[in-house]
């Protein structure tokens, strides 16, 4: 706990050497000292700022990974008439971990038992020119909200699970309500890679974590039912 202390705030410290790096991104993350929500209180609780601390770092992490790298998907979404059911299916085109150099804490703030945790995260050469990708004309935007799993508490995920779940539905809304947009007809399948445009806002709605979430999609192939 001692050492995860010392490792956040000598990360803060580092603050003045941004100026070096050619290209940031940035975020904040909020963690619940007293997490209760689906029925369940946390293994840890109240948390110490230690662990909050290092889930924030982890929490960061994800996001950072989803910006830069993005999710490869094949979406099938679905049709009653048919009895096919609407299916997402990502997988992660890349990751950054925790402890990554590159991620840096700038500031923190304690208040009404939440800690924020901002961050910086220093783009590589490579990583920059993913993002600049994404930020291309071929790309759509798209946004919606998502909410995790319901279920037994012998079946909690564990809290991280529990956002990358809401954040994969509201992936799924997002897709489902552009393409609505923009196909006439429903297509069979749908290929592509889909990535964050800014870190998620997390809250609890009827005891469920909800995540409100902006894309950036790149359309690879749709594929139609005449095709079949």
């Amino acid at each position: 706990m001692l050492f995860l202390s010392f490792f956040v705030f000598r990360l803060a410290a580092q603050d003045s050497e941004f100026g070096r790096h050619s290209y940031v991104i940035r975020g904040v993350v909020y963690v619940d000292l007293e997490p209760i929500y689906w029925g369940h209180v946390d293994e840890e609780y109240p948390l110490e700022i230690p662990t909050a601390s290092r889930r924030a770092l982890e929490e960061s992490a994800m996001f950072y990974s989803a910006m830069i790298y993005g999710w490869s998907f094949y979406y099938e979404p679905g049709e009653r008439a048919r009895q096919i059911e609407e299916n997402l299916e990502l997988e992660p085109a890349g990751s950054i971990q925790f402890g990554d150099p590159s991620l840096r804490v700038t500031d923190t703030e304690l208040k009404d038992m939440q800690f924020a945790v901002w961050t910086d995260y220093h783009l590589s050469d490579i990583q920059q020119r993913r993002l600049q990708a994404w930020r291309s004309g071929t790309t759509r935007n798209a946004q919606a909200v998502g909410f995790g799993p319901v279920g037994s508490m012998e079946e909690y995920p564990g809290w991280l699970a529990v956002r990358q779940v809401a954040l994969e539905d509201a992936a799924r809304i997002a897709l489902r309500t552009m393409l609505r947009g923009s196909e006439r007809n429903r297509p069979k399948e749908i290929t592509g890679i889909i990535s964050l445009a800014s870190f998620p806002r997390f809250y609890i709605e009827s005891g469920r974590w909800a995540a409100s979430a902006r894309f950036r999609v790149q359309i690879n192939e749709i594929i139609p039912f005449a095709v079949y």
